[in-house]
């Protein structure tokens, strides 16, 4: 059964750290324990309860067969994004967020379908039929799709949740959940704006193991929820309407 880290481990990750107190976003008071030579400490009981709302929404959302959209595109956090949400086998985006991914998904789909079909031929060895110049033509269509559509491969529909670790860095994406009613479930530093935010994670973002312990928290709740699929399909925040074709 998953269950959320204690307050020792997230202390050991770093996560009670959050930015200086004149970089820091009132909003985010709430969450904030001290401060201690210029720093904001993040109330890690906080932390711990928000934790468990998000592991408790995760199971809830993956028990349906629903989508979470694992979003990561920091260079730092690339890599570690990729790993849990294959992990997890769910869709991801670890490079620059495609503006209308959520909000002109009718559109994006089609990028997706096209990207799949070209991985496919390739595979298959239908290029060979071509010559050099035309292979590397479609290499480099091929390439260009990769960045902008790989991890969304699973993606059929509009995600029913995002998970993001760099809230700072994913405005456009939070934003446009925020306008299609997709909840979000963010890691946010003392220096963020919680707004359409669902689920606020209190603590420090630019800790490679805070965020690491976030990811295994958060996938051990969708494998949780994942074995105890009780609905025949997926329920979604979203009404029924032409963006989910």
């Amino acid at each position: 059964m998953s269950k959320t880290p204690d307050l020792m481990g997230m202390l050991k990750a770093g996560l009670h750290f959050g930015h200086r107190t004149s970089k820091w976003h009132p909003r985010m008071e709430p969450y904030v324990f001290t401060s201690r030579n210029g720093i904001h400490i993040v109330n890690l009981e906080e932390t711990s309860k928000a934790l468990g709302r998000a592991v408790e929404f995760a199971k809830d959302i993956t028990s349906k067969n629903g989508l979470i959209l694992f979003l990561g595109s920091k260079p730092q956090i690339k890599e570690m994004t990729k790993k849990y949400a294959m992990e997890a086998e769910m869709p991801y985006v670890v490079e620059r967020w495609l503006g209308g991914t959520i909000t002109n998904f009718g559109i994006v789909s089609k990028g997706i379908k096209k990207y799949i079909e070209l991985k496919e031929q390739k595979k298959k060895g239908e290029w060979d039929k071509y010559v050099k110049k035309e292979r590397l033509k479609l290499d480099k269509e091929l390439e260009k799709l990769e960045k902008k559509f790989g991890g969304m491969e699973i993606v059929k529909k509009i995600p029913d949740a995002i998970l993001v670790v760099d809230a700072k860095g994913e405005k456009t994406a939070i934003k446009e959940a925020k306008i299609r009613k997709v909840p979000v479930i963010a890691l946010c530093d003392t220096n963020i704006n919680p707004d359409g935010i669902n689920y606020v994670i209190p603590g420090n973002d630019d800790s490679i193991k805070g965020v690491k312990l976030i990811f295994e928290t958060i996938v051990e709740a969708i494998k949780e929820g994942k074995s105890k699929k009780d609905l025949p399909a997926a329920t979604t925040t979203l009404q029924a309407g032409e963006d989910k074709k």
